[in-house]
């Protein structure tokens, strides 16, 4: 009997010794770096996807080559019903413990997008329907339908979102992000719309907007939009048109070439601000902050016209009356008599 008992003994302490070297060695393995990774890699767990599922994953990726130890870790841990579905970029040196608390932690990769400052509701459209990792729902749908799912039924989409590089994660859809850039005009506009300077010949947020719309497509010059919102401004309080090109253009949707003509100028159109008084019926494109200020908070010079100098950096010669104007159109003319480039002017 006491031989069996020793016996007995011998094997309880094996085992003991046994499983705590298992354990050490578990746990010497979980936070060992993962051999094969040896450049970021990128992994996608699946939505709904279970523990088994990730680790079996995982081994056929060669990057657990222990699955059963880390899936044991998760459940000793608690962890196994919390992994987070998403991308995740895993970096050399990363141990199967960092992996664990990594795809716990809910980090996703994210990618980004950018709405271009002057670009329309159609440039947006199409830059959420080229991107891979944006989930196209409303790609096929018309813009009421757009507006429709964001609760803005009978509102124009143009200008409505907020030009600005936007970060999601893979398999976003297209009208969460335009969701977002919606909301963060809105934002925008009403904190540009409650520091407007007094007396604005504006009535409403939305002239602001389409103001602003206007500012963008004239300059590209940030130093220069509250100028050009002065001249704006400026025709408005007198009953003038505006006569910019930018809404010509817009509303010949479209047949626009890349010309403007004197013909487009006397063709009758909803966008027309040669032919039509006040501002146009809607924006015409997106503008970024820099134009909502200064749609609101304009420099009032007193300037009415405002040409481009020629200088070759975009700037604007800004005038008071029809003869300087005149006299600074034919400054520009007679340093751009060897180019084709056509004028802009106001």
């Amino acid at each position: 009997m006491r031989t069996l008992l020793r016996l007995l003994g011998v094997l309880i302490l094996l085992g003991i010794v046994a499983t705590a070297a298992l354990a050490w060695w578990g746990h010497r393995w979980l936070q060992t770096p993962i051999a094969t990774l040896t450049e970021p890699t990128i992994i996608e767990i699946r939505k709904g996807a279970s523990l088994r599922t990730v680790a079996s994953s995982l081994n056929d990726q060669n990057l657990l080559d222990q699955p059963q130890i880390w899936t044991a870790w998760a459940r000793i841990t608690k962890r196994a019903h919390s992994l987070k579905a998403g991308e995740y970029q895993l970096s050399p040196g990363l141990t199967p413990s960092g992996l664990l608390d990594l795809l716990n932690s809910g980090e996703v990769l994210l990618h980004s997008i950018t709405f271009i400052e002057g670009s329309t509701f159609n440039d947006m459209r199409k830059a959420l329907a080229q991107s891979p990792t944006i989930v196209s729902e409303y790609g096929e749908r018309s813009a009421q339908d757009v507006m429709r799912a964001l609760g803005q039924p009978d509102v124009h989409p143009e200008g409505q979102f907020f030009p600005d590089t936007y970060r999601y994660p893979r398999n976003t859809t297209d009208i969460e992000l335009l969701g977002m850039a919606f909301r963060r005009m809105q934002q925008e506009l009403k904190s540009a719309w409650e520091s407007r300077a007094k007396d604005l010949p504006l009535a409403t947020p939305y002239e602001a907007l389409i103001l602003a719309s206007i500012v963008e497509k004239e300059t590209a010059l940030d130093s220069e939009r509250p100028q050009i919102a002065g001249v704006f401004v400026e025709r408005l309080r007198r009953g003038m048109r505006l006569q910019t090109d930018p809404t010509v253009i817009y509303g010949m949707m479209a047949s626009y070439d890349g010309n403007i003509r004197r013909t487009d100028l006397l063709r009758d159109t909803p966008y027309n601000t040669y032919t039509r008084a006040g501002l146009p019926p809607t924006p015409i494109a997106l503008p970024g902050l820099d134009s909502l200020r200064a749609a609101v908070q304009p420099e009032i010079t007193g300037a009415l016209f405002f040409v481009a100098t020629g200088d070759g950096d975009g700037s604007h010669y800004f005038s008071r009356t029809l003869a300087e104007h005149n006299a600074a159109v034919k400054r520009y003319l007679k340093k751009l008599r060897s180019s084709s480039s056509p004028v802009q002017s106001k």
